[in-house]
């Protein structure tokens, strides 16, 4: 968590936006991710989502999904996905690491999840937990790393300011009404509602789902604290793993990360 407030301080000093980037770990592969993670550093990228394989992603868009799909084939755990992030360590000791997933995987290794934050963790965002709820409201004994939440276009005001209370790190909002990769950003409501939301608490907010362009995230990044890259990602890696020639991949980022920060 100390890391993930370091980088934002860092930002904030420096008036620059963060880019987020999403990957589905092990997809295609254990090997890939790391070294997925690496060049995605190295391409502008500030905080690195991993998303932690699940069989009923039920906010993941048809993309995300099979992705997924892909690394579950591949035999990924969770046990596996600590030890990348702490293979990930050994060369990146500053770049936030946080684990996105879904709360049967977190709960079926809650004991293990009481040490992740030694083991290079900084956050996690269980995206099936009510925003309300604390880690510790699900069993989760680790006040060394952030929980972060969602805030979506149809939540209340009530709920809001309850979500932002119980949440650290910093606040994911969901750009749209719909699942990850869908489309139709609606750029007034969204600066309206991350200006509401901002008004329960001074954490960073990132806009979330349904980026795909530069014009996309400079847009985004005006009116939110940083963005976060998922969908595109995850495609492209599909696209490219035959070969395992990611460069279009890292100069997209650069590209985002130019936009975002010009």
């Amino acid at each position: 968590m100390i890391r993930l407030e370091r980088k934002f301080a860092s930002l904030k000093e420096n008036s620059k936006k963060a880019l987020v980037a999403y990957l589905v770990a092990g997809d295609p592969d254990i090997s890939t991710t790391l070294e997925l993670m690496h060049q995605f550093v190295l391409s502008g990228v500030d905080i690195i989502e991993l998303g932690v394989p699940f069989t009923d992603p039920i906010a993941e868009g048809p993309i995300i999904q099979a992705a997924h799909d892909r690394a579950l084939q591949a035999n990924t755990s969770l046990d596996m996905i600590f030890s990348l992030v702490e293979e990930f360590r050994s060369k990146d000791s500053e770049t936030p690491v946080i684990l996105m997933g879904y709360i049967n995987t977190f709960l079926a290794n809650s004991k293990a999840l009481e040490s992740i934050h030694e083991r290079g963790t900084d956050a996690v965002l269980i995206v099936d937990v009510p925003g309300e709820s604390s880690l510790e409201d699900i069993g989760i004994q680790n006040k060394n790393i952030a929980s972060i939440s969602l805030i979506s276009p149809t939540t209340d005001n009530d709920r809001i300011q309850k979500i932002c209370m119980s949440s650290s790190g910093f606040i994911y909002y969901v750009t749209l009404r719909g699942v990850t990769g869908a489309s139709n950003l609606n750029e007034d409501e969204i600066q309206k509602n991350i200006l509401n939301i901002r008004n329960s608490t001074n954490l960073p907010v990132l806009a979330g789902f349904g980026i795909k362009t530069a014009s996309d995230a400079r847009a985004l990044s005006q009116i939110s604290d940083g963005v976060v890259i998922g969908s595109v990602l995850v495609e492209m890696i599909q696209e490219l793993s035959e070969k395992k020639d990611y460069k279009k991949i890292y100069n997209y980022l650069n590209e985002i990360s130019a936009a975002i920060n010009p």
